[in-house]
């Protein structure tokens, strides 16, 4: 029976442990947690559901359209004269009933240039709906990693703003102790009290701060930040893969989302240019019909016709001559857009050489940045080490090792900072680059104590 007990507990606490670390959130998780929630993210699902729409409406421009049409009248005639007694024996003098009609038409269109280009102009804002998507993606991906970071140096600050405060803490009690037994002077007691008054604000401030990192990460997500996995420790940063900037400009000039969704925007210009362009031509339909003509009430033939049927197939040919001016303007207007599309397509590029050359020197300059850290850290603790062991021979003072101890946390606090900054600067890069999916997120999972 013990040994049962004892069983039934090692299995309990192993599924615990198992449970809690499979209970830790990673980034991808967050990314998928807020595609199902984020309002941005789902407006976009519908954008896209809509661009796609385009593409299909474009390929009805050049389809058969065919058209039903039906109607119903009541006459009442009457005929005050006299008629020619050829027809008079077919026309009564008065009648009333009920004429009806219907038919069927079907154009097919032949020769039309401006429809032409108004299918491409309509595909192509199919394709911008899907650069748009992965735009907002991709937005939403750094808004998660951003606040899911948020939330780990704020949870960090938390931590040292406490671990600071208790050895203030300490320190005042240390300083005051030596004081009621006449080993200490007042001043030392007053400085440690000003230096935990000073830590205990800060440490409101930082609870404020956490609160409401933890607040955007909720709002993003629609989950509580609980149980974000920490960023790990042994992970050493490393540069941007190729090393060289060039090939990263080559990459964001070319799968951008800024700048496809820009180059989109010039074709759909040129797009209307041209159908405006082409407006003025000719245009060739296939017009067939079908249709029959019924009435009841005793109207004569030659007033209503009974069961006569007509189907009809030919050619429309349709020529533009005037417009009063409208078919030009729209030529001028459309010349304008289109440079103003080119315009825009030039600043696209040069932002997105920006934004992959801030990304590139974040990442390089992280790993400098995240090394020298380490050695801070290393060097602060090797000092406060060396400031207690002077304190204890009478060398340093009790405020010596508070600075040495705040030194400390600075360095703990900033090092995490570090790590996230390196990150979001892969991120970001990838980013400008047209490449921030959700396996970049899930690759971070190396960088995370999962």
């Amino acid at each position: 029976m013990n040994k049962l007990k004892i069983f039934a507990g090692a299995a309990a606490l192993l599924m615990s442990l198992q449970g809690g670390a499979a209970s830790a959130m990673d980034v991808a998780e967050a990314y998928r947690l807020a595609l199902a929630h984020e309002p941005t993210s789902l407006g976009a699902n519908q954008a896209l559901l809509a661009g796609r729409e385009m593409a299909v409406q474009g390929d009805a421009l050049l389809k058969p359209r065919v058209n039903l049409q039906a109607g119903v009248s009541r006459i009442h005639h009457s005929q005050g004269g006299e008629l020619p007694p050829q027809i008079a024996g077919l026309l009564a003098s008065s009648s009333s009933g009920t004429s009806s009609q219907v038919s069927v038409q079907l154009v097919q269109p032949l020769y039309n240039r401006a429809a032409h280009a108004g299918r491409e102009q309509l595909r192509e804002q199919s394709v911008l709906a899907q650069v748009r998507f992965d735009a907002a993606r991709q937005d939403l991906a750094l808004r998660v990693a951003k606040d899911y970071f948020g939330v780990l140096v704020a949870e960090e600050a938390v931590r040292v703003a406490e671990a600071e405060l208790a050895a203030v803490r300490r320190q005042r009690d240390r300083a005051q102790a030596r004081f009621d037994v006449g080993q200490g002077n007042i001043t030392d007691v007053r400085e440690a009290q000003a230096r935990m008054d000073a830590v205990t604000t800060k440490q409101v401030a930082i609870q404020a701060t956490l609160d409401l990192r933890r607040e955007e990460f909720r709002e993003t997500t629609g989950a509580a930040p609980a149980g974000l996995a920490p960023l790990a420790a042994k992970v050493q940063p490393r540069p941007p893969e190729p090393a060289a900037l060039g090939p990263w400009h080559a990459r964001g000039e070319s799968r951008s989302t800024l700048v496809l969704a820009k180059q989109s925007e010039m074709e759909i210009a040129r797009s209307e240019m041209g159908k405006h362009h082409l407006g003025s031509r000719p245009t060739l339909d296939l017009v067939a019909s079908y249709g029959g003509k019924y009435q009841s009430g005793g109207l004569s033939p030659l007033v209503a016709p009974d069961g006569d049927r007509t189907g009809s197939i030919g050619l429309m040919l349709n020529v533009p001559l005037y417009a009063g001016g409208a078919i030009n303007s729209r030529q001028r207007e459309a010349a304008a857009r289109l440079g103003q599309a080119e315009q825009e397509l030039a600043a696209a590029r040069r932002e997105v050489r920006l934004k992959v050359q801030e990304g590139y020197l974040a990442v390089t300059t992280g790993v400098s940045r995240v090394a020298a850290q380490e050695q801070a850290l290393v060097s602060a603790r090797s000092a406060l080490e060396a400031t207690t062991r002077g304190r204890d021979v009478g060398t340093r003072t009790e405020l010596d090792v508070l600075d040495a101890q705040q030194r400390l946390y600075s360095a703990e606090l900033d090092l995490v900072q570090g790590r996230a900054d390196y990150l979001l600067g892969r991120l970001r890069l990838s980013a400008a680059a047209g490449e921030l999916d959700e396996s970049s997120l899930r690759a971070l999972g190396t960088w995370l104590a999962l």
